[in-house]
């Protein structure tokens, strides 16, 4: 089994975390037999996502754009191809510091469930 889409074609939500997100891949949208999912976020300048902790670990990877993760309180900077790994149970959060839209894409596994997310306050 295969799957072929066009990014143009998955809406855009706003997640629980407020960030904008395109679930790209999800094994249950989807019917696939894979443990993961793979979706695009975009935060715009001078926003960021709520401090929020998932059950699944999660991988980023900036696409384009400028901004700090605040993860379990230590601050990283990002910029297009940093990649920062979050594990499960761990608060986060991610802020635009720069001029242009901060877009990412972001592997959750197990994959992403509104059961499995807990929105925190900043």
């Amino acid at each position: 089994m295969f799957l072929s889409k066009q990014e143009a074609d998955v809406p855009v939500i706003i997640a629980g975390d407020k960030t904008q997100l395109q679930e790209l891949i999800h094994p249950i949208n989807d019917s696939l037999p894979i443990g993961y999912s793979l979706a695009k976020a975009e935060i715009a300048p001078g926003e960021s996502s709520q401090l929020h902790k998932l059950d699944s670990s999660e991988l980023y990877y900036i696409l384009a754009g400028n901004g700090k993760a605040i993860i379990d309180k230590n601050e990283i900077y990002v910029e297009p191809g940093s990649m920062i790994f979050i594990p499960g149970g761990t608060e986060q959060f991610i802020v635009n510091t720069g001029t242009e839209v901060l877009s990412f894409l972001c592997i959750v596994e197990p994959y992403w469930q509104s059961t499995a997310e807990n929105i925190l306050t900043n």
